[in-house]
């Protein structure tokens, strides 16, 4: 099996939300590392002017290739990232091998054989 590594980077408001589409669209697990910060385009400022920040979580979904698109395409629809700028970012990356997913492999077999 080859895997794609969906990473998303979403205001810590939307991240269940961004969870649970992840799964329906065929992801098995994820890992949420919170309070990342960053800034868009253009920062946004206070009226003080100082820099406002909000609190950003970084999801991480191992998935298979089969399905990485249809969860990459999903999770952006559901946070809306293409219609609000600053909802959030998704991206995926290859990777090159995996240890730990034993016990997900079956229910990832059993969601790729569906979709082929």
């Amino acid at each position: 099996m080859h895997f794609k590594l969906i990473i998303a980077l979403v205001d810590d408001a939307n991240t269940k939300e961004i969870m649970r589409a992840a799964r329906e669209a065929g992801a098995t697990g994820s890992t949420v590392i919170g309070s990342a910060r960053g800034e868009g385009l253009s920062p946004k400022k206070t009226f003080f002017g100082l820099n406002l920040e909000s609190q950003r979580d970084m999801l991480m979904f191992i998935v298979e290739e089969h399905l990485s698109r249809e969860v990459l395409e999903h999770i952006a629809a559901v946070g809306g990232f293409d219609e609000s700028p600053g909802s959030g970012l998704a991206f995926q990356l290859d990777v090159d091998d995996a240890i730990g997913l034993k016990s997900q492999i079956k229910s990832i077999v059993d969601e790729v054989e569906d979709n082929l």
